[in-house]
């Protein structure tokens, strides 16, 4: 990192940016159920539909995802702060205990979430410490429900704005 920079400090500042709170998952070819809390999910393209995340080189499922040929959004309802704790930890069989389906493409996708991205890994690319994920989606569906959101170090509720008129 740049001598300019305090990395505590910095990770602060890019902490005021709120974002939702997604489980990315996949299978590896062995069978394994592979799941990692991410942040970093943003759409890119609406035609093709792409979408991209991150994720940490030091990250304990990092080469499965470098290796996997599709991945699952999860994005997390405002009730799902303990999935996003779960998947954040280093536990090595983070599907113990967690109510899952098997959807498309045999990707793990959790109950209870408000949305979810079925994705064909068709980029992966440096990002410094991180190696960036492009997945064009294949399958999506979504229900009714507020995000579990992070901002500044803490789960987040929303709440709708009291000056827009809906």
């Amino acid at each position: 990192m740049s001598k300019r920079f305090d990395p505590r400090d910095y990770r602060q500042a890019l902490g005021q940016f709120a974002t939702g709170v997604t489980v990315v998952t996949t299978r590896t070819r062995d069978g394994r159920n592979v799941g990692v809390t991410v942040n970093s999910f943003a759409s890119v393209s609406l035609d093709p539909p792409l979408i991209l995340w991150s994720l940490s080189r030091e990250a304990q499922s990092f080469a499965e995802f470098v290796n996997a040929t599709h991945f699952a959004v999860n994005v997390l309802e405002a009730k799902q702060h303990d999935l996003s704790r779960h998947f954040s930890t280093r536990v090595r069989d983070k599907f113990a205990g967690i109510d899952f389906i098997e959807g498309p493409s045999r990707m793990p996708i959790l109950k209870g979430i408000i949305a979810h991205f079925i994705c064909r890994k068709v980029r992966q690319d440096d990002g410094g410490d991180h190696v960036i994920f492009i997945g064009e989606v294949e399958e999506y569906k979504y229900n009714s429900g507020e995000p579990l959101v992070f901002h500044s170090g803490q789960y987040r509720i929303t709440t709708h704005h009291p000056d827009v008129v809906e």
